[in-house]
């Protein structure tokens, strides 16, 4: 894993703990969250098509995970370069490995999403890479 990579998604994890600790109080924190699974995804888009992607979740994604049981937990743009030009990192919430192994599928074969990746990628492709990382809470974590 390069160096940018890896201090990129420390930084995700650490912004989602804190976002968390900001959205919700311990208690219910706990109590919504037991045995989740977070998902870690890092997208990198072909040269020029970053504002094509961040459009595309804007405008439709967000929507459509959430309509296949995928909480949307937040989603960042790296502020250095070279990863601010073509980079977008989000992290989703699922009620398990199971749950997003299931989500997943649905999400792929919803006919309202593929015509939004078709009518997205009319210019070409827009995500030239994804990386997605699994991640359970520490029994310490703020959100669980």
């Amino acid at each position: 894993m390069s160096r940018f990579r890896l201090v990129a998604a420390t930084l995700s994890v650490f912004a989602v703990g804190f976002a968390a600790g900001q959205w919700f109080d311990g208690s219910e924190a706990q109590a919504q969250g037991r045995g989740k699974v977070f998902e870690l995804r890092t997208y990198t888009s072909p040269e020029g098509k970053l504002n094509d992607l961040v459009a595309r979740f804007r405008n439709d994604t967000l929507r459509i995970f959430e309509k296949h049981g995928m909480e949307n937990v937040g989603y960042w743009l790296p502020v250095d370069a070279p990863a601010s030009s073509n980079t977008l990192i989000y992290v989703l919430a699922h009620d398990s490995r199971d749950a997003a192994t299931k989500s997943w599928a649905a999400f792929r074969e919803d006919p309202e999403w593929k015509a939004v990746a078709e009518r997205t990628q009319a210019n070409g492709p827009i995500v030239s890479k994804v990386d997605s990382v699994f991640l359970e809470a520490t029994d310490f974590s703020p959100l669980k």
